[in-house]
């Protein structure tokens, strides 16, 4: 089960879940910068790519590489969904919106997590959504919001 399926499984827990207030910009995240989420973004996806290195069967042995794997995607969605809407519009092949809704997973049903759905996230959506991503950290370097 892909990103996509979970999201639509985990629809209504998300729903239930989201803070009225989630769109929220103000405060110390408007304070940061475009720049730094997404050097998060590029280094959630190096670390993910060096914990997964050593295939299927390394990520399911050790519990300890699926908790980095799982805590780096959630870094990555984190920093995704507080990206400016303008750096956003630069890749409109990403899905900007499905990514924040997997961090909603990640972080309100982490007790529902399931290995096998997480590995195919790192082994078929992550390696899609890789390059542009990475583009847009290339292309928005050194830009401020």
């Amino acid at each position: 089960m892909g990103i996509k399926e979970l999201l639509q499984y985990k629809r209504e827990e998300i729903l239930q879940l989201a803070h009225p207030r989630s769109g929220y910009r103000g405060g110390i995240a408007a304070m940061k910068d475009d720049q730094a989420y997404l050097a998060h973004i590029s280094e959630c996806l190096t670390k993910i790519e060096r914990y997964v290195a050593g295939g299927r069967e390394t990520f399911f042995a050790d519990d300890m590489v699926q908790d980095a794997v799982i805590r780096n995607l959630q870094t990555l969605a984190e920093s995704t969904r507080r990206l400016s809407e303008t750096v956003k519009a630069t890749r409109p092949e990403v899905e900007w919106r499905s990514i924040a809704a997997f961090r909603n997973v990640v972080v309100h049903d982490y007790m529902g997590l399931d290995s096998e759905q997480i590995w195919n996230i790192v082994d078929q959506d992550l390696p899609l959504s890789k390059t542009p991503l990475m583009l847009c950290c290339k292309n928005n370097h050194g830009k401020k919001r």
